[in-house]
């Protein structure tokens, strides 16, 4: 096998999908695509869903109706959010515990999704690539970022397809962008806005006092997994967790991929090199200021810098902004135009542009642009657009690894998270508090600085005390296994 070459960051040369499409490598199957083809069912993909709930009920949905996975095992802590795909998929056989469905049933397994809270991705998706399944598994791909750089590492050294669930990132409307930025319509981008109306869970707020009793459905335990032990409270589960740092990664890392996906790829971007944000607070009582360092803060304006690319006007300013702050309208969007709740903004020499989440309804501004607008597409696109996201998988699954590219990877999807989970370490460096000398209070080291960050070494070098929330110490009997 050829040594694999250094491939630029311009997103592999802007997500290297696209080479699907021109060569014609990516064939959905004819019934997908209206017609009556047929997979025999030793040709099928045999696929185990972990975490078969909400979005990981919808990935199996989907990546079924691609025509050529068999849904062979589900996997669930909860009973009650596993229902729906126990009848969807009656053939399934049911575990509660992941490590019990790999033990007994590897043998009999192509590939593995992964779609459980955020703190236990990286050790299910680690378990199963080491095992030399493929593996689908939801955004953000990890909880830390050390996570994300050994999942990164270890797709390579197992050679197992993967992709993250970041289907924007296959869609047309990233791929217009590109399109756009490629034939100089907007010219060099300076400054990108990214904004979400998330969270719509509880931040900013105090772990609650009261323990409720847990609901027989959930095994807690196995919920809790790599996370430190705690009593079950009422209403974390299924959607709550979002909120707290034991388990989530807040609004960036849940919207993150994206809204940030679409500068990195039509732009080219990696890693940020410095990050500085500001947070709101709750309060409570009478003007008294609340300290919640287990929470992610109700609403936050992350500022990073990016290296120059071949499409910045030198060093790139992206803000992130959520908890429904919003970047100030465009001279060019007229008073009633909408802006929406969640966008990107690309503001460049020669003008700006801007999309929905998942790189969606791309516009030119002013948007009178966009009725004369004939650039030529240029960028192929991805069969079957966010949709065929899911079944470039499963297809890359069969064909094995390093056959047909992906458009979201994890020499992608890694970094990608990398750089959501940078950010986020500037949020809790806002929460770091040392006492007084006196005793009488404490001090905030990390609020109002710019953290540095050093890529090679995976650390910020000027403010120590942040480090710790890079790797964080699994629960006795946890493992990522290396």
């Amino acid at each position: 096998m050829k040594k694999e070459k250094h491939v630029s960051n311009s997103r592999r040369e802007f997500i290297r999908t696209t080479a699907i499409a021109a060569t014609g490598a990516l064939i959905i199957p004819r019934h997908v695509l209206g017609g009556r083809g047929y997979i025999a069912p030793s040709d099928k993909l045999m696929v185990a869903g972990i975490g078969v709930g909400g979005k990981g009920q919808s990935d199996l949905e989907i990546i079924h109706k691609g025509g050529i996975t068999e849904i062979a095992y589900l996997c669930d802590v909860d009973d009650r959010r596993a229902a729906y795909s126990r009848k969807a998929f009656p053939k399934a056989k049911y575990y509660k515990d992941y490590r019990e469905l790999l033990e007994k049933e590897h043998k009999y397994i192509d590939g593995v999704t992964v779609s459980t809270p955020d703190h236990n991705h990286a050790m299910i998706a680690m378990a199963a690539m080491q095992l030399g399944k493929h593996v689908y598994v939801q955004k953000p791909l990890t909880h830390d970022i050390y996570e994300a750089r050994m999942l990164t590492e270890a797709a390579k050294r197992y050679k197992v397809v993967t992709q993250m669930g970041n289907q924007g990132a296959s869609g047309d409307g990233v791929r217009r962008l590109k399109d756009w930025m490629d034939a100089g319509l907007i010219g060099k981008v300076h400054t990108v806005y990214c904004w979400t109306d998330r969270p719509v869970w509880p931040q900013g707020i105090g772990w609650p006092e009261q323990k409720a009793a847990v609901p027989r459905p959930l095994d807690w335990d196995l919920w809790l997994g790599s996370a430190p032990y705690t009593d079950y409270i009422d209403n974390l589960v299924p959607f709550n967790w979002r909120g707290w740092w034991d388990y989530g990664t807040g609004a960036i890392g849940d919207m993150g991929a994206h809204l940030i996906e679409p500068p990195v790829s039509v732009l080219g971007l990696d890693h940020p090199v410095d990050v500085q944000c500001s947070v709101g607070t709750h309060y409570i009582g009478e003007f008294k200021k609340g300290y919640f360092p287990e929470s992610c803060p109700p609403s936050s304006h992350i500022i990073m810098t990016f290296k120059q690319t071949a499409s910045t006007q030198g060093n790139l300013v992206l803000h992130w902004m959520d908890g429904g702050i919003k970047p100030m309208r465009p001279q060019e969007l007229g008073a009633n135009e909408k802006f929406g709740d969640n966008g990107v903004l690309f503001e460049g020499t020669k003008g700006k542009m801007m999309c929905g989440i998942y790189g969606q309804d791309p516009q030119l501004l002013p948007l009178s642009r966009n009725k004369e607008d004939n650039t030529p597409r240029t960028t192929p696109l991805v069969p079957g657009g966010v949709d065929g996201h899911y079944w470039q998988w499963a297809l890359a699954s069969r064909a094995g690894f390093g056959k047909i590219p992906l458009a979201s990877d994890f020499s992608i999807a890694g970094p990608l998270t990398e750089t959501l989970l940078i950010a986020n370490l500037s949020i809790r460096g806002t929460n770091i508090r040392t006492p007084q000398k006196d005793g009488k209070g404490y001090n905030y080291p990390g609020t109002d600085i710019k953290l540095l960050w050093d890529k090679e070494a995976m650390r910020v070098t000027n403010f120590d005390l942040v480090n710790q929330y890079i790797k964080r110490e699994y629960r006795q009997g946890w493992s990522l296994g290396i």
